[in-house]
């Protein structure tokens, strides 16, 4: 696992240290990490961006839980304008060693979730701090208070559908 791998955010933690009542563990981001995930993203700017965890050793592997919080600068799909927004996301992943892993899923596939892979003994919180951020992400973000005014939108007999209806009373 390198950063060129797993992006600009990588926080390792070896499993093997792991106490048997688990561990806490947070982790900051400094300007450089969010400025690389913003442009990732392809959102203006990550003003802040920290996750916090709590690791408990189970049967299987490694339980993971914990939040990611966030506050960002998106840009509006309705104005164009940058507003700032806060995510907050609840985390919840298993980790296991590939070795570990069950070779088919249980028969009920909707409720089956496969572990993400303990590699080399570790996991990456970075990455998952990252992932449960683009998560978070609202894919068609809104400036509160904007809302799309369909009454702004050409009138009816002006619309593409009207002149194939013309088309249509033509004959």
């Amino acid at each position: 696992m390198t950063p060129e791998t797993v992006g600009p955010l990588s926080r390792l933690v070896d499993v093997m240290n792991i106490p048997p009542r688990g561990q806490e563990v947070r982790v900051d981001t400094n300007a450089e990490e969010r400025a690389a995930l913003a442009k990732d993203f392809g959102i203006p700017g990550i003003q802040a961006l920290s996750g916090e965890y709590k690791l408990t050793s189970t049967a299987k592997g490694i339980h993971v839980a914990g939040v990611v919080k966030a506050s960002i600068t998106q840009v509006c799909v309705v104005t164009l304008d940058s507003f700032d927004s806060d995510i907050e996301e609840e985390v919840e992943v298993d980790f296991a060693e590939p070795s570990g892993m069950p070779a088919e899923p249980p028969t009920d596939i909707n409720e089956y979730e496969p572990p993400d892979e303990i590699i080399n003994g570790q996991i990456d919180l970075g990455a998952l701090t990252a992932e449960f951020l683009a998560l978070g992400l609202d894919p068609y973000p809104r400036k509160p208070g904007v809302d799309f005014d369909y009454s702004d939108a050409k009138d009816a007999k002006d619309s593409p559908f009207a002149a194939l209806g013309k088309l249509k009373t033509d004959k």
